[in-house]
């Protein structure tokens, strides 16, 4: 079988991608490769933030929202330093096993063809699954362990976090917000609870892994569980459903191939290195993967877009990348932790800065720095 655009992984990130390439040009034949079948779960915090639902509007699918209660209000806290503040923004928690579901459903609808399949290897001549599928342009939205992206760069030493989610009965300290705690290992390294206003609140944990070579072991899963509980009491106790998951965190720099093989969301390695956060740089991504495979084949220069791709991210993202990185390296002090909390309760400002850093495409302003430098200089005697 010959197709336009073949994706493999139907995650977030690849039904964006089917959804970009048919927004572009809908007479494309697109086809999705998942292991799984639809509806499935994933382990993840279910955080939707606004700007997700913004550039799903833009390939007609911001419904997939609908239906569930959005947040506005958040909780930072470590140690005794707390802010409580209201977002810019709202928030959709929304569990994946809906979200990702609902936006198959609309690539589907689009016109792209479905297929349940496990990918192990990649074909690069002809382009595609061996045997089975060629394809003029490949995109890998096949998360974290990604096979495209192990052929494509070979096995990298990125950072990665571990995080641990499951599900547990809201009570009122949870009820109609985000609360974000941190801990005092590895950073980042912070429990969760998010309401998802359904009677649920997704509730998790998770840290920084030791780099290879460190000698330290990964944290076990009883570690997580203690961690949450101790973080949020009442949190691994009441919770149920637990599932793992690795996240390779963002760097520096950004980086995409030449070619026709591209790179998006956890693939890629973008995964916001603060938060962990990982589903608008995989919608974002996606739907500019989309898009500029859809061009490159409409010009009959597949072998274009991976340099076309490469600029289109690192425009989209390439600041706040460095400025997520750097924040992040900052964070691994607690007294920086301490100080960014400290100067959101006196700033509005610094609030929001540091919200968008966290959920979407923020950088380090000028209140940010203001504010951190302030909270971190010694009170006068």
């Amino acid at each position: 079988m010959k197709v336009d655009l073949l994706v493999i992984g139907a995650g977030p990130a690849g039904a964006a991608t089917a959804l970009g390439a048919l927004t572009e040009d809908p007479s494309l034949r697109v086809v999705l490769l998942d292991r799984s079948d639809f509806p499935r779960d994933k382990s993840c915090g279910d955080g939707i933030a606004p700007h997700v639902v913004t550039a799903l509007a833009a390939v007609g699918a911001a419904d997939a929202v609908q239906g569930w209660q959005p947040v506005r209000q958040l909780e930072l806290s470590h140690g005794d330093v707390r802010v409580d503040g209201a977002m810019d923004r709202e928030v959709h928690v929304i569990p994946r096993k809906v979200f990702d579901a609902r936006l198959v459903e609309r690539a589907v609808a689009a016109g792209a063809e479905l297929r349940r399949q496990r990918v192990t290897a990649l074909s690069t001549d002809p382009l595609g699954v061996a045997g089975e599928i060629e394809a003029s342009v490949v995109v890998g939205a096949d998360g974290a362990s990604s096979v495209v992206r192990t052929q494509l760069l070979g096995r990298r030493r990125d950072p990665r976090a571990l995080a641990l989610r499951g599900y547990a009965p809201v009570t009122d300290a949870w009820r109609g917000r985000q609360v974000i705690r941190y801990g005092d290992r590895r950073q980042p390294s912070y429990a969760w609870a998010f309401d998802c206003g359904n009677g649920l609140v997704n509730v998790g944990y998770g840290e920084l892994l030791p780099g290879e070579g460190s000698g330290r072991p990964a944290p076990s899963r009883q570690l997580l569980l203690d961690q949450l509980e101790s973080l949020l009491p009442g949190a691994a106790s009441t919770g149920s459903g637990w599932l793992g998951h690795h996240l390779p965190l963002s760097s520096w720099r950004w980086d995409q191939p030449d070619g026709a093989v591209l790179l998006v969301g956890d693939a890629a390695g973008l995964v916001n290195p603060m938060t962990g956060e990982g589903i608008y740089y995989a919608i974002a991504t996606g739907i500019t993967g989309g898009r500029t495979a859809a061009r490159a084949v409409r010009a009959g220069r597949p072998f274009d877009a991976g340099a076309a791709h490469r600029r289109e991210v690192r425009q989209l993202l390439g600041t706040h990348l460095r400025h997520t990185w750097l924040s992040s390296r900052l964070a691994q002090s607690p007294a920086v932790v301490d100080a960014g909390i400290r100067a959101a309760g006196r700033d509005r400002r610094v609030f929001d800065a540091l919200v968008e850093l966290g959920l979407g495409d923020g950088r380090i302003n000028r209140p940010l720095v203001t504010g951190l430098v302030g909270a971190l200089r010694p009170a006068r005697t």
